[in-house]
């Protein structure tokens, strides 16, 4: 489905009902969604929060390694560079 929305002052959309029933929004209390910037547009998708209490640790615990080794990377280029 394609359609052309206004953008508020502010910056807010509004879905059509159609499309929030589609993404199956209509039947959230407080829906969210997830916005990307991809190729110099918006790509929207059905989001979900959830308390980091309530993640497996074991996801929690890569995510950390996971900064840990992009951060080790970024400084390493950083010194090599220069700065």
């Amino acid at each position: 489905m394609t359609t052309t929305l206004p953008l508020s002052k502010r910056g807010s959309l509004t879905l059509p009902p159609a499309m929030r029933r589609k993404l199956g929004l209509d039947q959230q209390l407080h829906p969210l969604l997830l916005v990307e910037e991809r190729d110099g547009g918006l790509f929207l998708q059905p989001a979900a929060a959830l308390a980091v209490r309530d993640l497996p640790k074991a996801h929690l615990k890569a995510w950390i390694a996971r900064d840990e080794a992009a951060m080790k990377a970024f400084r390493a280029a950083a010194k090599k560079s220069g700065q």
